[in-house]
């Protein structure tokens, strides 16, 4: 299992260390966290203890009203569970009696350094646990953004992927990951693509050598990641192979259980295989939104021969 710790959290987010400074490396294994309601109140029947636990404005000022002896209970009541930690979004005034808990009980207690819309930085403190926790696999290939649609372009070495993703970022789209791309399973139906940090913006062509694609051409030719939509096989082209049907029935590739609409592309001197991917992608989008071209022509046909049927 991934492992993401306290200390990774005040680094990421700037916060601040109010207590618990020799439990930060207390480790968070749930991508998702908590802000504790029911729980004030004595009811634990679903409280998570594993998730990072969130105190926002609400939470605190009602803290602030409970008598001291009531605020003992019920605080003793959550710390008693040993969170990973607390993380208070409305600044650190008055909390000297959660200090107290929290040093008492070992639990590492962080403040963001502004005050912050709790919804809001709960939101980006999931997506970051959810990225950092999630599941993944490395596989061989080039990861692109295609017209805002993630690609990962796969095939036998030599092949040409790199040269075809070179092709795609000279016509304004975006280089993800060579050679070695991360995926990362962030849901049942989300696939994430990435790269390994080592290779960032850089693109390896056979007989010309490393390129950093940013300092070629720009930032707008690199971006760090990007959701998976299209799998694209890159193969050696062999005759009558293929069939040219009106509409391709997409295959799927399976990755950590997530099926990712596959399509071979056959090589041959003189094709465009970059204008095929943008086509690729670009049909991909359409169908999303319920267009298919070969519904449109078969349409077209039923609707010119019932006009020949009625003259």
């Amino acid at each position: 299992m991934k492992r993401v710790t306290v200390e990774n959290l005040v680094h990421r987010f700037s916060l601040k260390v109010l207590a618990g400074e020799g439990q930060l490396q207390n480790v968070i294994t749930q991508p998702r966290v908590h802000r504790p309601g029911l729980e004030f109140v004595g009811y634990f029947d679903f409280f998570p203890t594993e998730q990072v636990q969130i105190l926002g404005k609400k939470e605190v000022t009602y803290l602030h009203r409970l008598s001291e002896e009531e605020r003992k209970i019920r605080i003793g009541n959550i710390v008693h569970y040993h969170p990973p930690c607390f993380i208070v979004t409305c600044g650190e005034e008055g909390l000297t009696y959660l200090k107290h808990h929290c040093v008492e009980q070992g639990i590492p207690l962080l403040v963001t350094k502004e005050p912050e819309v709790t919804s809001e930085f709960i939101t980006k403190l999931d997506g970051h646990l959810v990225k950092e926790l999630a599941e993944e696999i490395a596989v061989h290939g080039v990861c692109m953004n295609v017209s805002g649609i993630g690609i990962l372009i796969r095939g036998n070495s030599g092949v040409g992927k790199s040269e075809t993703a070179h092709t795609l970022i000279r016509r304004g789209h975006r280089l993800v990951a060579d050679d070695i791309v991360v995926l990362k399973k962030l849901s049942h139906q989300t696939i994430l693509g990435t790269h390994d940090e080592k290779t960032k913006e850089f693109l390896a062509l056979r007989s010309i050598g490393l390129l950093n694609v940013v300092r070629l051409y720009g930032r707008k030719a690199f971006q760090d990641e990007t959701r998976i939509a299209l799998d694209i096989h890159l193969t050696k082209w062999e005759k009558d192979a293929l069939y040219n049907d009106l509409d391709q029935e997409f295959q799927y590739e399976d990755y950590m259980g997530v099926k990712i609409p596959s399509i071979e592309i056959q090589l041959q001197p003189g094709r465009d295989v970059a204008g095929l991917i943008e086509a690729a992608a670009n049909n991909w989008y359409l169908k999303q939104q319920g267009y298919s071209a070969a519904e449109e022509f078969m349409s077209r046909i039923e609707a010119d021969m019932g006009n020949s049927e009625t003259k």
